[in-house]
């Protein structure tokens, strides 16, 4: 939300009545001076930058690096204005004071140094912002005190004070004016004080956006945020542990910190769960200054994904979910890159050559090492003519109707628009689409069992279909997996397509040469020069390289953060590595609430897959889900899961879990309405439609979502078992202040 500092006349500072103890001027003067400082700067930079935008878009485009420069040029300064105009004085976070007697440091979303040189604002991400986030007491990281900042509508409407420094005051606790007092540590949850701006913030209503939370992060979160980016972390935790707010802001602080993760060298792609999760985080990197991350489903990385339904049989799922089916795809195109094991005579106007199956083992080794197989076809296509070419020795063949030689290039033209040749090829290596490629294992038994011999004969049968592209997700690896080996058919043929364009233009050409020749009476016969191979390549256009059309969720990508990552299949994750050569990744998630169960260790898991070195960090302190709510939901998961990860909760909401039939979900709803402004969502009840403030969602597309009031409407018929327990856990610990339970049976609430 764009905001607009507090003019010269009015205090930065807006504290309601019971903080007015807190509004002192021997508690905020210093601030107060401070943040004025602070919209000056941003006034005068978002001018600055603005006028520097302006400019680099009035500069010329200019070509290769030049342009490159001058687009990412273009894209900062895009960026830092966005950031500057949508946040204004309330960029800054908080200030913390040093043991050494230091002047406070203000740390901000950005970092901002006004046109003295002074450093007002610096930035959260950098090395001097660190004890910010990290200081406790059992280690204070060298601060006496630290201040966060609430902002509502661009002014101070909290703040809370923290000291590290046994028996100094807390500077403008205000303990006298709401209770809190003395030292905090947020490591323990007995320690934090729900009286508190922290506390508060995490009961404040929800939107359809996930709120900013820069401000309160923790110290459990910032050590992971901070992290590096060599190989595999997994951040593990319960519901409410903040996964998400920490995956997203470790994206940003890597993109800041390591110059091996910006677009240059491929950048980041962050995969959710589903379209809503995509829709409720959006915001988040953006309002972090990171305007250019990848965001996506798995569904989202295969064109087929958008119609993709469901696999109904459960044995064909998990036969399709290993990713040793996957590896079927490579002996699947290995099948048509055989060379001919027999010769072919290639007529010319000119000459017969021959091309022995010698010649043809040559041309299909040519392509380099991992070169897609539908690119590889124009490779093997050129050196076939080469090799044809190399038969001719000299500079020609002798033509009888010139009565000299018929120049090298005439030939090469004549060979590159062989149709006996081309159809010879396209037997040999044909272009191949992914869809056609996959669609015939599930229709050809025979072609199946060659690709993946380790299949029994009633599992080959199950895996055939009447349907063969009736595309399931259980699909979709598959189908990523021969995408990317094949390469884009499309391609090679729009590159022939303009090769035949090129050379009909070139015969043309040798007509109207020939022509010219023939009429040419003079002395010096200087037409004949027209026969020239220099001569005639500048009289024809090149048609050049033919520019193929990028997949920008196709890779390769620096760094790849994964949310929800208990619920990948082995083949799923095959669709991720192919994108992250690197290996450097964030997985994010939480065994307990694997819908299919998870019984290994997350090393164990990650290692079957292919990821070799994985660090796992753990969050156990729940920040989002009420006491009262997670006294519910705990028995529900630890009947199917004992030993599941379950949060300790930090707050009350002061709301029991009530619990009432089905009937009563009108008047639960008109009633929360009319007294909370926040936003709800009614889990199980696919006839309710949705509104501005209620969603409706199926119990697998909540997770990573949150919302003030969950109502959940049948939950027993969400299913049984671990998939039924864990959609039960998962619905009920989305809700931050109420959550309501409607079964049949149970007495209604009205």
């Amino acid at each position: 939300m764009t905001t607009s500092p507090p003019t010269s006349s009015t205090s930065v500072f807006a504290l309601p009545p019971h903080l007015s103890a807190k509004a002192s001027p021997a508690l905020v003067a210093r601030d107060e001076e401070h943040l004025a400082a602070v919209a000056q700067c941003i006034d005068d930079a978002t001018r600055d930058v603005s006028a520097r935008l302006d400019a680099a878009r009035r500069s010329p485009g200019g070509s290769g690096t030049l342009a490159l420069e001058r687009d990412q040029e273009i894209h900062r300064l895009s960026s830092r204005l966005h950031t500057l105009r949508r946040y204004g004085v309330d960029l800054c976070l908080g200030r913390m004071v040093g043991t050494d007697g230091s002047d406070p440091v203000y740390v901000g979303r950005l970092g901002l140094t006004d046109h003295a040189g002074r450093r007002l604002l610096v930035d959260w991400r950098s090395p001097t912002a660190a004890p910010f986030f990290g200081a406790t007491t059992a280690q204070p990281l060298g601060l006496s005190s630290r201040r966060r900042y609430r902002w509502t509508r661009g002014r101070v409407s909290d703040y809370w004070d923290e000291v590290f420094t046994t028996g100094a005051p807390a500077p403008g606790s205000g303990a006298g004016a709401d209770g809190a007092s003395g030292a905090l540590s947020l490591v323990s949850p007995a320690s934090l004080d729900d009286q508190s701006a922290f506390i508060a913030s995490l009961g404040s209503e929800r939107s359809a956006r996930m709120r900013d939370v820069l401000g309160t992060i923790q110290a459990d979160q910032d050590a992971i945020i901070r992290a590096g980016s060599d190989g595999t972390l997994v951040v593990d935790g319960g519901p409410g542990t903040g996964k998400t707010v920490v995956a997203l802001h470790r994206a940003a602080y890597l993109l800041y910190s390591d110059p091996h993760l910006g677009s240059h060298h491929g950048g980041v792609l962050v995969v959710g769960p589903h379209q809503p999760y995509l829709d409720y985080v959006a915001d988040v990197l953006p309002s972090l200054g990171e305007e250019g991350v990848r965001t996506c489903t798995l569904r989202d990385l295969v064109p087929e994904g958008a119609q993709a339904t469901v696999e109904a049989d459960p044995v064909v799922a998990a036969l399709k979910s290993s990713a040793r089916m996957v590896g079927a795809i490579e002996p699947a195109v290995r099948l048509y890159e055989r060379p001919p094991r027999t010769g072919t005579t290639v007529e010319t106007p000119w000459v017969d050559l021959w091309l022995g199956p010698e010649d043809w083992a040559d041309a299909f080794a040519s392509p380099d090492p991992g070169t897609p197989h539908n690119e590889a076809r124009d490779v093997i296509w050129e050196a076939m003519v080469t090799i044809l070419l190399d038969k001719l020795g000299g500079d020609g063949v002798p033509d009888e109707d010139r009565d000299d030689q018929v120049p090298r290039g005439l030939v090469r033209r004549s060979l590159e628009t062989h149709h006996d040749l081309a159809q010879a090829l396209n037997a040999a290596w044909p272009l191949i689409e992914p869809t056609d490629l996959v669609g015939d294992l599930w229709d050809v038994p025979a072609y199946l069992r060659m690709c993946a011999p380790w299949l029994a004969p009633d599992e080959v049968r199950a895996l055939q279909r009447a349907e063969p592209q009736a595309w399931t997700v259980s699909d979709l690896p598959l189908l990523d997996a021969a995408r990317q080996r094949l390469g884009d058919p499309e391609a090679s043929r729009r590159r022939r397509r303009r090769q035949a364009a090129a050379a009909a233009e070139r015969a043309e050409m040798d007509r109207v040469v020939d022509h010219l020749v023939a009429a040419d009476d003079s002395e010096l016969q200087v037409m004949s020069m027209l026969r020239g191979q220099d001569l005639q390549d500048a009289l024809v256009d090149d048609p050049g390289p033919t520019e193929a059309v990028k997949d920008p969720l196709a890779g390769p990508f620096a760094h790849v953060v994964v949310d929800e990552a208990q619920e990948l299949t082995d083949a799923e994750w095959q669709m991720l590595l192919l994108r992250c050569p690197s290996r450097s990744l964030t997985v994010v998630g939480d065994r307990a609430q694997a819908r299919h169960g998870f019984a290994e260790s997350w090393r164990e898991r990650l290692g079957r897959v292919g990821l070799a070195r994985v660090d796992v960090a753990s969050l156990t302190i729940n920040y989002r889900t009420p006491q009262e709510v997670m006294a519910a939901a705990e028995p529900v998961i630890r009947e199917v899961l004992p030993d599941a990860n379950v949060p300790t909760s930090v707050r009350s909401a002061h709301a029991p879990v009530l619990r009432g039939a089905p009937e009563d979900l009108g008047a639960v709803l008109d009633r929360w309405l009319a007294g909370h402004p926040g936003v709800a969502c009614v889990v199980g009840d696919p006839t309710f439609e949705a509104t501005d403030r209620v969603r409706s969602l199926a119990p697998e597309l909540v997770k990573g979502l949150e919302f003030d009031l969950v109502v959940l409407v049948r939950p027993a018929a969400f299913g049984e078992g671990v998939e039924g327990a864990v959609d039960r856990y998962v619905a009920m610990t989305r809700a931050t202040q109420q959550l309501v339970v409607l079964e049949p049976g149970a007495l209604s609430l009205t």
